[in-house]
């Protein structure tokens, strides 16, 4: 095995990393194993529909905005084919699994499954993209800013769209799964966009300017970060406070202890 196949398959180490940080914000009542590897590998697949219908999109509706070194055609790609369906395929991936089994009884639940979708998919995505790379340089460049910011950006902007869908099942407040869903889309696709749209920037002959639109993916992963640790103290809060009051409940309920007879002196 040569290294850049190596370098390559080592991709899918910042999507672990990334899964085992989330499952520990869940560590009081932690999912069932068997279920979270569910998750991710069906992520993992979904990458597939994602490739299918991001394919049909390019041929038959791409041409018709414009070419990716085009503005319209870069926000299209961004928006739409990347973003758009990628969200899609993963939130799909909890709706199909979870939504409707008794696992997901919480509002953490919803984070915890819908970011591992994400990272199932991340991780096979992080892997292809190395894989394209021609030389170890390029590879290892990839490797670094993908951990940094796509990987764990799949993982959260998909983990925005399963808090808001569970915050309206246990609550009947907040975005809800379609909300949730354009809040990811548009996360997704401005990062995306600030990536595509440095080819009509060079085009027109503005590398530096291009060069420098890095900072917006990193800027948006921040925020995101942000977005989704808001979310996320906000399910643990409400979920710590509900499991209280159960246990309460259960102790008030429960049946008096009887003391067994004294023994005969």
């Amino acid at each position: 095995m040569n290294a850049n196949v190596q370098v390559a398959l080592s991709g899918v180490i910042p999507a672990l990393v990334a899964m085992w940080i989330v499952d520990r914000l869940d560590r009081k009542r932690p999912e069932p194993a068997r279920t979270r590897r569910l998750v991710a590998f069906a992520g993992m697949l979904s990458v597939i529909p994602a490739i299918i219908i991001e394919g049909q999109l390019i041929e038959g509706v791409a041409h018709l905005i414009g070419p990716p070194y085009t503005y319209q055609g870069a926000s299209f790609n961004a928006f739409v084919v990347a973003a758009a369906v990628e969200e899609a395929c993963k939130i799909a991936v909890v709706y199909w699994i979870v939504w409707r089994k008794p696992e997901l009884d919480e509002r953490m639940d919803g984070i915890v499954y819908a970011s591992r979708a994400g990272l199932g998919f991340a991780l096979v995505e992080n892997v292809g993209y190395l894989l394209n790379q021609t030389t170890l340089d390029g590879q290892l460049y990839v490797w670094v800013a993908r951990a940094l910011l796509a990987v764990p950006g799949h993982a959260m902007w998909t983990g925005m769209i399963g808090a808001m869908a569970a915050r309206r099942r246990f609550d009947g407040k907040g975005l809800g799964l379609l909300g949730g869903y354009l809040l990811a889309v548009a996360f997704h696709g401005a990062y995306d966009l600030a990536v595509f749209a440095q080819a009509p920037l060079r085009v027109e002959g503005h590398a530096e300017l291009a060069s420098m639109m890095i900072l917006i993916p990193i800027a948006l992963t921040v925020l995101a970060f942000f977005v989704l640790r808001s979310m996320a103290r906000t399910a643990l809060r409400l979920d710590d406070a509900e499991a209280a009051s159960a246990a309460v409940r259960a102790a008030v309920n429960a049946p008096p202890i009887v003391a067994p007879p004294a023994a005969p002196r």
